[in-house]
């Protein structure tokens, strides 16, 4: 009797650890973190496109832009008041790049801290919108060439820029709602 009991129970061993095996195998394996669609960080879309652009329009809040004296050499001004595209073009231009930049905005990347932007939480959203508006209001104040609109359109500015900071910027851990 116990030689035949010893291969069954050896028989009902090895089909028990194929199956752990093999349920172990075909378990879900968490996806991958995706990869953000560009290495640039949110604060670097912030510091190089958004900042400067937001900072023409706010000078020109209060400087006529046409009277803005070139840099002695425009081609290489820093200051895209005094560039070869300056004045009221740069006010502009500045408008077109907060607009351009939302979609930017929109992709998967990091915060400066490592964490993924909050692209899909609503107030990221809004304040994405706002900023296209804000851009497009700009824009439309430099086409006019009118600083009564320039005085909006930066009020627009303002309120997109805080939309977001107030909920994601201005707490540690930053980036978190």
């Amino acid at each position: 009797m116990r030689r035949g009991y010893v291969p069954f129970a050896l028989a009902v061993l090895v089909s028990v650890v194929a199956l752990c095996a093999q349920i172990a195998c075909t378990q879900a394996t968490p996806p991958p973190q995706p990869k953000p669609a560009s290495d640039a960080t949110v604060l670097q879309v912030m510091r190089g496109i958004l900042f400067p652009a937001s900072n023409v329009v706010f000078a020109a809040q209060g400087d006529d832009p046409d009277k803005v004296a070139k840099a002695e050499d425009p081609a290489t001004a820093t200051d895209p008041l005094k560039s070869a595209y300056g004045g009221w073009e740069a006010v502009t231009n500045a408008g077109f790049a907060l607009s351009e930049a939302t979609t930017l905005l929109e992709l998967p990347r990091s915060c400066s801290d490592g964490k993924p932007a909050p692209i899909d939480q609503e107030t990221w959203k809004q304040g994405i919108t706002q900023l296209k508006a804000a851009g497009a209001a700009a824009a439309a104040a430099g086409k006019a060439k009118n600083q009564d609109q320039v005085l909006d359109a930066a009020d627009k500015v303002v309120t997109a820029c805080s939309t977001c900071h107030d909920k994601y910027r201005e707490k540690t851990p930053r980036c978190t709602p």
